[in-house]
């Protein structure tokens, strides 16, 4: 098993369910958070506001706001899961994320005690 981690735009966190609850992956977490690439957060990235200090001397901001998901898949369907969250967030522009692929060592379901791919199922 794998857990994906993507974090992506907040305007697409809703499109990348969809798509994933259509292909038989409904279960999945999802937060808000704050963060920045290498590009250090570009102003125009946001356009109401954060609450934030801007730097403008250097049109950047500390942190931006993006949605980080999670969901836990088994090995084969990685490949698929991974495009199709790339293909449905990919603009071209800073800021599309990243998605991190971690390997899981085991689940348990809480309600019934089922372990490993049961549990995930």
């Amino acid at each position: 098993m794998k857990e994906i981690i993507a974090i992506i735009r907040p305007n697409k966190i809703s499109k990348t369910r969809d798509i994933l609850a259509s292909l038989g992956f409904p279960g999945m977490n999802a937060m808000k958070v704050l963060g920045r690439g290498k590009q250090r957060g570009i102003i125009g990235e946001v356009t109401f506001d954060t609450g934030m200090n801007t730097d403008t001397s250097q049109k950047a901001m500390k942190y931006i706001p993006k949605r980080l998901m999670s969901l836990v898949v088994q090995d084969e369907d990685v490949p698929l899961v991974v495009s199709v969250i790339m293909r449905a967030n990919r603009t071209g522009e800073y800021g599309d994320g990243r998605v991190y692929v971690c390997p899981v060592d085991d689940t348990v379901r809480i309600r019934t005690d089922e372990r490993g791919t049961e549990a995930i199922t």
